[in-house]
């Protein structure tokens, strides 16, 4: 079986660079995709506290028959537990409803301007490093000035910043941002939404050219741009399908035109809120 290949933050720790993502997927549906996920070959798991399927998670898990050592597992602080002890109770908590008695990876789920408690809540992440309950600590949903300020009022440089990520908003700036701070780039909704994207003439076009489906010739090029990556599916096959990606090697011609679909330009291509102006617990 192929298997992910892995990256390196700049902590020294590892993440496998193809993960299976688990938003919108009910408690006891999690439970039983993340099994299919782990036979399909995925060892890395992205989860948050507000997707109420850690648990789930969890017991998928304790069934695969793996080892912590031999799975990757992120989950995510929501806003309303933003704060210095909030964070610090919030993370106990999520490491109950998972069965860990640790972390690879724990994330700020959105930076929350407004709210203005995201520097005492890395502050805690920071912490929660420092006493061995978490192996690394990033964020999700930062914009360039909320990573700068994190960085420059505790010195301490998140190894990850997830965000909205896919062909109609490839987000090339803010991606060379994280780059120059030694940031991975993770992908949420890789895919797109609704199926356009899948349908677009340049990305079917690709998938016939290299006998592969559209999902994998999306996955394949955001492996080949070396981002972080999180499909989701709650069917079988196509968990195996999206897995599969891994064999799919797209010629640089392939990626320059995927990388035009990008609408960012045109005032358009993102699908969720906006995080410099979001606001909501």
């Amino acid at each position: 079986m192929t298997t992910s290949p892995v990256l390196t933050f700049h902590d020294g720790n590892t993440i496998p660079q193809l993960g299976y993502g688990v938003w919108q997927v009910e408690d006891d549906v999690a439970e039983k995709v993340v099994v299919q996920a782990f036979e399909a070959g995925f060892r890395h798991i992205d989860t948050a506290k507000i997707y109420g399927n850690e648990a789930g998670v969890g017991r998928a898990i304790e069934r695969s028959g793996l080892t912590p050592e031999d799975i990757f597992v992120t989950t995510k602080l929501w806003n309303s537990d933003q704060g210095y002890e909030s964070t610090l109770k919030a993370f106990e908590d999520s490491l109950e409803s998972l069965g860990l008695d640790s972390l690879d990876l724990y994330l700020i789920h959105w930076e929350q301007p407004k709210q203005d408690k995201y520097v005492d809540t890395w502050k805690a992440l920071i912490e929660l490093q420092k006493r061995g309950r978490v192996k690394s600590i990033g964020v999700s949903n930062f914009t360039t000035e909320g990573l700068q300020r994190l960085i420059d009022e505790t010195g301490v440089v998140p190894v990850i910043n997830q965000i909205e990520l896919h062909p109609f908003f490839n987000q090339a700036e803010l991606r060379a941002f994280n780059n120059s701070l030694g940031v991975l780039t993770q992908a949420w909704s890789p895919l797109g939404q609704g199926g356009e994207l899948l349908e677009h003439p340049v990305i079917t076009a690709i998938a016939e050219k290299h006998e592969a489906s559209p999902a994998q010739v999306v996955i394949a090029w955001h492996l080949a741009l070396g981002n972080v990556v999180i499909p989701k599916s709650v069917t079988e096959s196509r968990i195996q399908e999206n897995y599969a990606a891994l064999d799919v090697t797209l010629d640089p011609e392939d990626i320059q035109a995927i990388n035009t679909l990008d609408r960012t330009a045109e005032g358009g291509g993102r699908i969720g809120p906006d995080p410099a102006v979001s606001d909501f617990a």
